[in-house]
């Protein structure tokens, strides 16, 4: 899989250059800042791109922006975007791009190897990545508001929880050790108390959730 890095620290460059490289990926370019990024997309036409949201010269949104445009010229191009901080309006922004392929992480993740490039390989291979951070932040929002997320069961929010962070249902089963039919009774039952679209493909599923739990 190729891969190019977008960071303006140079020790995390470096240091996800390294993480990735050990995974057996090919990182063929790693960019400093948005323009580069792009421009480095445009030449070498990745499997995925890893960018930080916060890039030169401002230091504020231009990684996701990049991301978003990324995504926009080069629909055959995965995206993973990393921040610093839980940011719902920036995970909302990213995950509404159409066909999936695309994933909001926090940097904290790096750190369990193993886990972070398994997002990236889900990511790269069709699916969805959202941060467990950012999940748990919105469903606390939803528990705490006359939402129908308070009348789930316990198991069922965190079947929800799961379902957000772009989990299959059979990844959902292995995590809370239950059957993988178990699971598919209780994001039924999900589907119904939230009235939301019923949908096998995960990108949407993810959306339609991250829709519902975005609701103030």
């Amino acid at each position: 899989m190729r891969v190019v890095i977008g960071e303006d620290e140079a020790l995390l460059r470096r240091g996800l250059q390294l993480v990735l490289e050990d995974a057996g990926m090919d990182v063929v370019a790693a960019a400093p800042d948005a323009e580069a990024l792009e421009r480095a997309v445009d030449e070498h036409l990745p499997d995925l791109v890893v960018t930080d949201i916060r890039m030169p010269p401002t230091h504020t949104d231009e990684g996701l922006l990049a991301a978003l445009r990324i995504r926009e010229a080069h629909e055959a191009t995965a995206v993973v975007v990393l921040s610093q901080h839980v940011q719902r309006r920036y995970a909302r922004e990213l995950l509404a791009s159409p066909g999936g392929r695309v994933g909001y992480l926090l940097k904290q993740r790096i750190a369990n190897v193993d886990a972070f490039v398994a997002d990236l390989r889900n990511v790269a291979a069709g699916g969805t990545a959202l941060d467990p951070d950012v999940v748990s932040v919105m469903l606390a929002r939803a528990k705490h508001s006359d939402s129908a997320v308070q009348a789930l069961t316990p198991r069922q929010q965190e079947v929800l929880a799961l379902m957000a962070e772009g989990k299959s249902n059979a990844r959902i089963a292995a995590e809370l050790f239950l059957s993988e039919k178990a699971v598919v009774a209780h994001t039924s039952n999900i589907y119904d108390a939230l009235r939301l679209p019923v949908d096998a493909d995960s990108h949407r599923r993810v959306l339609a959730v991250m829709q519902y739990l975005s609701q103030d």
